[in-house]
């Protein structure tokens, strides 16, 4: 399968190369970015290359898919979003996504997810997409909620980071909930 590129009003959402390495890096070494995202902060480019390396790894064996989300505009690389723990005969996988903190509350990560459950839901087929969040993420469990994923719960001792294990908020939206979600805007359109 061929990497799928989306497109959205102010986003293309393309295949992660080597040469976004160095903004992957700039992104990955803040501890703001990294806070809650389960890993400490980047220290040298090779862990992002590394990181390159993964994504392109596990698209190849359709464990996951994960975009480089570039600025239209001017062609920035300003964060990634994708799917994590795929399994396709499971139809379901994990969203995720980070975005570089000049760019925070622009509405970005909304319009990139927004096309990854279209994508998802329509292209792969999935049933379910899932996400995790440290509870004091407020920023992202207010996105998700926003999207319409439901809270499931708690996941106790779930992420483990920096030598400490945190709790961790579970969210879903099933391709029920997503259709719904759709035939409601319309009809408010219409």
């Amino acid at each position: 399968m061929s990497f799928p590129i989306l497109e959205t009003e102010r986003l293309r959402l393309v295949e992660i190369t080597e040469d976004y390495a160095p903004a992957m890096f700039d992104i990955f070494s803040r501890e703001d970015v990294t806070r809650y995202y389960g890993m400490i902060p980047f220290v040298e480019e090779e862990q992002a290359q590394k990181m390159v390396q993964s994504f392109a790894m596990n698209f190849e064996a359709k464990r996951g898919i994960r975009w480089g989300m570039q600025w239209k505009e001017s062609g920035e690389y300003v964060g990634s979003v994708g799917l994590n723990n795929l399994v396709l005969a499971g139809k379901r996988a994990e969203v995720g996504y980070e975005l570089h903190p000049k760019f925070w509350r622009k509405g970005i990560v909304s319009e990139a997810v927004k096309a990854v459950l279209q994508y998802s839901f329509q292209e792969l087929d999935l049933h379910r997409i899932g996400a995790v969040t440290f509870p004091e993420n407020e920023a992202s469990s207010n996105l998700l909620l926003k999207l319409g994923f439901l809270k499931e719960g708690l996941l106790r001792g779930y992420i483990y980071q920096g030598g400490v294990s945190y709790d961790a908020n579970v969210f879903s939206i099933l391709k029920t909930d997503w259709v719904k979600i759709l035939s409601d805007t319309q009809k408010r359109l219409n």
